[in-house]
């Protein structure tokens, strides 16, 4: 089989990849991927713990070392069978908590520790780095074999690290596109998912191929390859307890640890029940990729050349017996389990690095703080993406310095021995509420230096990242502070030595340490929330009522979420608290939904630590109290009852407050109004009598008749009009209007308000528009509605304060609503006075200055509310915002 042909067939594979991501992210975008919320799409998901250790390597180790091959696949089953409830408690408060990352659950968990955090991170992205490298190893020994420089002809490959550079750029491209298309937690990567699943059934489909072609094209049957099997070396009952136990708790403890597992387990997941299906079908999954492991190893052994790649049997053995076909799926089924681990474990560690590293530098630099100005989410998303490239980097460099000569096998427990160093720190954190931060900073310091030092800095080998001198007789000589015998406690296998030590003292430091120190109230709260999530997974942390004005949140939240996002959860709080048309009160329980709703984006800990900088502070309330002291559902009932009680007494107080104060504002603004009518009234009056009187004398010439005559008609006019303005506005409010509905066109009635509006009196001011977006049929009252515009856009023009005044006016909406926004570019409207602007005779300038009654805003709403739309105020745009509501 041609190289060539190979490159064109990966290059296929890859294409069909990218369509399959595209068409999952298009069909969840659209609402119809309704499937892939389906327990087997999860499950397959979770294949990605099958790499390219699994479906090449778990050959090769079974040539070297047996059956003890099967203690890979014991521990997920064991904790998918037997921890099941664990997983369920992971993925509850996974959900309850907007959980991200492995390092923000351990983040959370202890107060929203960021130091934890970038410990968990540093550990994973080291950790990982060893995995990376054997994934990129086995698809460089896969392309090796087609090459012909592979060991099957004795031959070295022409270039392998350009081989692993390349097959790099490439999965970082894709998990760039497809890993990075999104923020929110929430909007899961249903394309990575989607093709994931794909490689999971190629994977298993081409490993049970060259399992069945095995045992009936090669071995003869089932009743033969019994008999070589029994034969053979590999079937030697050879238990080394020890090494056994340890192989089953790294398996176990890396399924619940390794960053891509915590993804596809616990962020990735949309409802609890898929568990149920994945509890007994992944363990199925697992038993069929084991299936024919023993089978493929012996018949490897026994027909390939002596000193052939025990790791490549699942490849050579078809390439020996010229079965290209079966050859190229082979590859495919390797290549797949090599790319869906890096891509996953890539999204994962980018959303750490971004999360618990890159964001809180970003955040200290800014003199802003959490109010500062720039695009956080472009922030975010470029660390991400800058992350990516990183993680891949660190792995072909490990490649690189430790030569790609490790078995497969070898290369995998060093990177699970090292994510294993997180569980004392996750299982004490979901089960002892007297875990602490202190403690599980030590614990993961401790268990991680251990293992960097006894297991992972000796794996570069002749690299000299250690020297030989060092393992041989300690460091400066010291005998007992060996690598890989410590206090002079030889013989152990490397990973058992490694995996003891560092586990032991990494429990005994997480436990005293934890003993030894007090929580704080904040750690104290989410101990609560964790070990008790499925009693009262509701609350998190507590804030006090909120010194910050509700504008700097929204603009914060703008900045992290997305403009559309955060608006509509500030007006869907804004309808909780009665406050249509007003930002929300910045109440505790706001303050806890805003900050998990950001955590979905940027982590737990740097949500905490920016809602932070703009409220200033945080305490623990009563129901908080009393779920950390845990007393019982009845008590905890009867709390939850009486602070709904005192909310619902708050409100309505506040309500009071608020009709209190309006009623007062209305009482001053109606002897204003009567001051300023009998003022308007007089005014024009008087004018009229005084030169009609001059005209009635007679006598004079005809320019100064002229004159006396132009002013009596003005004054007529502008009499006319504020009685005209009150007319309106009576006939408006009880219900007598008769309205004249029509087809028209959007982009007419608003020209014809801006030509009407310019020709008033009032200065200058700039109008931009989009008659593009505007040209849109509508069927209501355009005079009315021409009215309406008239009224904001003479508004601007009147009270626009900007030394260059602009008016920007936009067309938006979706469904049946149109939304027409007319934002200036002054210094809007003060939020004491906010709530008075509708009302009649309301009025916030100088009474003489500018003109009028104040009855424009006011028939402004009674018009519009006749059409069936609204006219409101928006806070938080700069200027002075209203938006007009209005069916299409």
């Amino acid at each position: 089989m041609g190289f060539n042909l190979l490159i064109v067939v990966s290059l296929a594979y890859v294409v069909l990849l990218f369509l399959v991501a595209f068409w999952g992210d298009a069909r969840a975008r659209s609402g119809r991927g309704g499937w892939l919320r389906s327990p087997i799409v999860y499950t397959l998901s979770l294949s990605i713990y099958c790499t390219a250790w699994t479906f090449y390597g778990a050959v090769g180790y079974a040539a070297r070392s047996g059956l003890e091959f099967v203690t890979i696949y014991l521990g997920p089953t064991l904790v998918m069978v037997g921890w099941w409830w664990v997983l369920r408690k992971l993925v509850r408060i996974g959900r309850a908590q907007r959980i991200t990352s492995i390092a923000d659950l351990i983040s959370s968990r202890y107060g929203k520790s960021n130091l934890l955090g970038v410990i968990v991170t540093l550990l994973a992205v080291i950790g990982t780095t060893p995995y990376i490298a054997l994934q990129l190893q086995s698809v460089v020994l896969s392309y090796d074999v087609f090459a012909g420089h592979s060991s099957v002809d004795g031959g070295e490959s022409a270039n392998p690290e350009a081989t692993a550079f390349w097959i790099a750029v490439g999965l970082a491209a894709f998990t760039v596109l497809f890993g990075t298309r999104n923020l929110d937690a929430n909007e899961r990567h249903h394309g990575v998912v989607t093709a994931i699943a794909l490689e999971a059934v190629v994977k298993l489909v081409a490993l049970l191929a060259v399992g069945i072609f095995v045992v009936w094209g090669v071995g003869g049957g089932p009743g033969d390859i019994a008999r070589t099997i029994e034969a053979s070396p590999i079937a030697i009952w050879d238990i080394q307890t020890g090494r056994w136990v340890t192989m089953l708790f790294l398996a176990a403890a890396a399924f619940l640890t390794l960053p891509r597992m915590f993804q596809v387990l616990v962020v990735e997941n949309v409802e609890e029940n898929q568990l149920a299906t994945a509890s007994w079908a992944f363990p199925l999954y697992m038993f069929l990729m084991s299936l024919f492991v023993i089978p493929i190893a012996v018949v490897g052994l026994a027909t390939l050349p002596e000193g052939s790649n025990p790791d490549l049997f699942v490849l050579t053995v078809p390439l020996h017996y010229e079965r290209s076909g079966l050859a190229m799926l082979t590859f495919l089924g390797g290549f797949s389990s090599a790319t869906s681990m890096v891509i996953v474990a890539s999204i994962a560690l980018s959303t750490m690095v971004s999360n618990h590293i890159v964001m809180p530098i970003w955040l200290s630099a800014r003199s802003g703080g959490a109010a500062m100005s720039g695009d956080v989410r472009h922030v975010v998303l470029v660390a991400r993406r800058v992350s990516i490239a990183g993680v891949l980097v660190l792995g072909w460099l490990y490649y690189r310095m430790s030569g790609g000569g490790e078995a497969l096998a070898a290369i995998g427990l060093i990177s699970f021995a090292g994510v294993s160093q997180v569980l004392p720190a996750m299982i004490g954190g979901l089960f002892w509420r007297g875990a602490t931060r202190v403690g599980a900073a030590l614990g993961l310091s401790i268990g991680f230096a251990i293992w960097a030092y006894a297991l992972f800095l000796p794996s570069f080998g002749d690299a000299g990242i250690i020297s030989a001198k060092v393992l041989a007789e300690g460091p400066f000589g010291v005998g007992w502070l060996r690598p890989q015998a410590f206090f002079n406690i030889s013989g152990l296998d490397p990973v058992v030595h490694a995996i003891f030590w560092s586990m032991t003292f990494n429990i005994l430091a997480f436990v005293i340490g934890s003993i030894l120190s007090f929580p704080r109230p904040v750690e104290r709260l989410q101990g609560a929330q964790f070990v008790n999530v499925f009693e009262h997974s509701g609350t998190a942390q507590g804030w006090t009522h909120g010194a910050a004005e509700s504008e700097d949140l929204l603009v914060m939240a703008q900045r992290i979420m997305g403009a559309r996002e955060a608006q509509e959860l500030f007006q869907a709080e804004t309808a909780r608290q009665g406050r249509e048309g007003y930002l929300p009160d910045t109440t505790p329980d706001f303050l806890r939904s805003l900050e998990r709703e950001l955590s979905g984006s940027v982590g737990a800990a740097t949500a905490h630590a920016m809602v932070s900088q703009i409220v200033g502070r945080a305490s623990v309330s009563v129901d908080d109290l009393m779920a950390v002291a845990d007393e019982t559902q009845q008590i905890l009932e009867y709390s939850n009852q009486l602070e709904t009680k005192s909310e619902e007494l708050t409100r309505t107080m506040r309500q009071l407050s608020e009709a209190n104060e309006k009623l007062t504002a209305l009482s001053i603004q109606k002897d204003a109004f009567l001051s300023q009518i009998s003022h308007e009234l007089r005014t024009p009056m008087t004018s009229i009598r005084a030169f009609s009187e001059i005209l009635k004398e007679g006598g004079m010439e005809d320019d100064q008749t002229r004159k006396y005559s132009s002013i009596i008609q003005d004054e007529a006019i502008r009499l006319t009009r504020l009685l005209d303005d009150l007319l309106d506005l009576s006939v408006l409010e009880a219900g007598q209007v008769t309205l004249n509905i029509q087809s028209g066109n959007l982009s007419d009635v608003i020209e014809r308000a801006v030509s009407a509006a310019a020709s008033g009196d009032g200065r200058g001011i700039e109008i931009k528009r989009s008659r593009a977006r505007e040209d849109i049929g509508i069927e209501t009252d355009t005079d009315r509605l021409a009215q309406v515009f008239i009224n904001l856009i003479a508004n601007a023009r009147k009270y626009c304060d900007a030394d260059a005044p602009v008016l920007k006016i936009s067309v938006g909406g979706e469904g049946q609503m149109l939304e027409i926004d007319f934002v200036d570019n002054g210094s809007g409207i003060p939020k004491a006075s906010q709530s008075m602007i509708f009302e009649k005779f309301s009025r916030l300038t100088d009474q003489q200055k500018a003109g009028g009654a104040g009855l424009g805003l006011a028939i402004c709403r009674e018009i519009m509310d006749k059409l069936g739309g609204s006219v409101t105020y928006l806070p938080g745009q700069g200027g002075a915002a209203f938006r007009v509501t209005l069916p299409r």
